[in-house]
């Protein structure tokens, strides 16, 4: 009897429970080729991988929270997220002393966007409206924002903004290449969305909650291992 009572002591200590699942938040916002959803669940795409491959590094499994961009930063102040990836300091206004940055590990390249019939250039008339994605924040292009001479028209996903575009509900839009690439892939020649030119081109980091019971320094060692290794580059090239 003594030896099982041991034999289940031992089962039972920390070093051999199971450890809990890493939380990543998702944006609901995002679009392919970044996330994939089902049936609101993220299913796939550039970051669906990435967080499934760092939370393997360090032994864990991924538990990816599908959350309204606004919710986000809520939920990182009360310490029920692990990791947010694909974020740049210069989008967010809130502090984040519980978590620490990675390193950066891609680019995200704004582009303003318009149809091919469009042959004018945006803020040509004041008041001009410019789809954006709700809660996205455009540093370079708040000054114009604040002066009136364009405004918001917000979509609730990067995907709806260029379905808006397409539509005719406005001449031009913010989109990230990615998504207009992926975008325009289901597109006939005469009907793809085009570039007029780069907006901004931001690195993009994760943050890694500061906590003991988050492996902080193993995620932060293995962004960077991924990089060293050819990692990064070859998850965004199964979406090219």
């Amino acid at each position: 009897m003594r030896l099982f009572a041991a034999i289940l002591l031992l089962l039972c200590h920390p070093t051999f429970a199971a450890e809990r699942a890493l939380r990543f938040s998702v944006t609901e916002s995002w679009a392919m080729p970044l996330m994939r959803y089902e049936q609101g669940q993220a299913a796939g795409g550039i970051l669906y991988d990435l967080h499934k491959r760092l939370a393997q590094k360090v032994g864990r499994r991924a538990e990816q929270l599908v959350l309204p961009r606004q919710r986000v930063q809520q939920i990182l102040e009360r310490g029920e997220i692990d990791v947010r990836c694909y974020v740049n300091p210069a989008w967010v206004k809130e502090s984040h002393y519980q978590y620490i940055w990675s390193l950066p590990f891609m680019v995200q390249r704004d582009l303003i966007v318009t149809r091919q019939s469009e042959n004018t250039l945006p803020g040509s008339h004041s008041g001009e409206r410019i789809g954006t994605v709700l809660g996205f924040i455009y540093p370079t292009l708040e000054p114009q924002i604040a002066s009136g001479l364009v405004q918001r028209d917000d979509a609730r996903t990067q995907e709806q903004v260029l379905e808006k575009l397409e539509a005719g509900r406005y001449r031009f839009a913010v989109s990230n290449q990615l998504t207009l690439d992926w975008f325009n892939r289901r597109q006939q020649q005469e009907q793809r969305l085009r570039p007029l030119g780069e907006l901004a081109a931001d690195l993009v980091s994760c943050l890694v909650r500061d906590e003991p019971d988050v492996p902080t320094q193993k995620l932060l060692r293995a962004m960077v291992q991924m990089r060293q290794d050819g990692e990064f580059d070859a998850i965004l090239a199964r979406y090219r």
